[in-house]
């Protein structure tokens, strides 16, 4: 049952929540602060989402963190809550999940209640319009619900690899997306998967995903990872995934792939320089190397593929992959400051961060 306002705004009759809302916001290299304003009220057309869980992406919003992101690039073009570039101060993040607790007059009063994802900063009240959340799904925890931008990342990832029956695959970087990633892998015929990550945790967690091998490569050199990669894999790989984030990644990536085989970087570097090694056996190998990321869908999958198959997708997966273990760490969103130094300080005891609201 819903009630009315002065304003005409509609609100579940018991809304939960304080007259404060709070947002995480990066004010300069290292440097995070929680400011609090009142409680933000929906226009005609639209919603109110009260925060549950938002999940931190340890990647991309630890370039951000780390003052490493290019001030004058956009934030993501494709959002419309991440306006502005990447200069400080800025509120960043992607992965909000919550319950729709007012709505205003313009809006249908279906949405009161409904639990959505919202691709937005870390922030405890959210307004957005209908079309720019997405209903969570039956069957899909809130705490799995916060990682679906990450599923959707993983979908896009394997669309755009188009991993073959009996193909030798490796993939660089255990971070959540990574593993997503390997989870996915796994479920495909594919021959043989290669997980490769410094942390032992993260490598641990690869094989519970579906990895056969595991590769730490700080214990090998450069030439030796590669090297390590096709012993494992039986030959160098068909298909590589760049995921960590790395830049120096890149050229483990290449040489360990063979004969006309595919590299699909999906890393997000920041403004840290990358140089490759395309010498050597790449030009002659044919190797194919190809960016990755969700913003968009491939134009060679555009005929067949839209936003909505994607994202119907990422949540069927989400329902049948057991992905409690990815969840290491919980903070009150007060504490955001916290998190984000364990993030940049001990990355291998952290793997999905989330900031509660309660």
């Amino acid at each position: 049952m819903t009630g009315t306002d002065d304003g005409g705004d509609r609100t579940r009759r018991n809304p939960s929540g304080g007259s404060t809302a709070r947002r995480v916001t990066f004010t300069g290299p290292r440097t995070v602060t929680v400011e609090r304003r009142p409680v933000p009220e929906p226009g005609p057309s639209e919603l109110r989402v009260r925060t549950s869980l938002s999940a931190v992406s340890a990647g991309t919003e630890g370039l951000v963190y780390r003052g490493d992101a290019p001030e004058g690039l956009a934030a993501d073009e494709t959002i419309d809550a991440l306006c502005g570039d990447c200069s400080f101060p800025i509120a960043y993040g992607y992965a909000v999940v919550g319950r729709v607790d007012r709505v205003g007059r313009d809006v249908d009063d279906e949405w009161l209640d409904r639990r959505v994802f919202a691709y937005n900063p870390h922030e405890s009240h959210v307004l957005a319009t209908p079309e720019a959340v997405v209903p969570v799904p039956d069957g899909v925890s809130t705490r799995a619900a916060a990682l679906f931008a990450n599923a959707e990342s993983a979908v896009s990832f394997l669309l755009d690899g188009q991993p073959l029956v009996g193909e030798r695959v490796a993939v660089f970087g255990q971070g959540v997306v990574g593993l997503l990633t390997t989870a996915l892998l796994g479920r495909t015929p594919i021959e043989t998967l290669v997980a490769v990550d410094r942390y032992e945790h993260r490598r641990g967690l690869a094989a519970s995903l579906g990895a056969d091998e595991t590769i730490d490569p700080t214990n090998e050199t450069r030439d030796g990872v590669a090297g390590a990669v096709a012993e494992l894999a039986g030959e160098r790989t068909d298909l590589t995934y760049e995921l960590s984030g790395n830049p120096d990644a890149l050229d483990d990536a290449v040489a360990a792939t063979g004969y006309d085989g595919r590299v699909i970087v999906g890393s997000w570097y920041g403004d840290r320089p990358v140089t490759a090694d395309l010498g050597g056996r790449f030009h002659r190998d044919r190797i194919d190397v190809r960016s990755s990321q969700v913003s968009t869908i491939a134009p060679r999958h555009r005929g067949r593929w839209t936003r909505e198959r994607r994202r119907q997708t990422a949540w069927n997966w989400l329902r049948r992959l057991d992905l409690d273990s990815l969840f290491t760490h919980e903070f009150a969103v007060d504490r955001a400051a916290d998190a984000y130094r364990l993030i940049d300080e001990r990355p291998e005891e952290a793997v999905q961060v989330l900031f509660t609201y309660e």
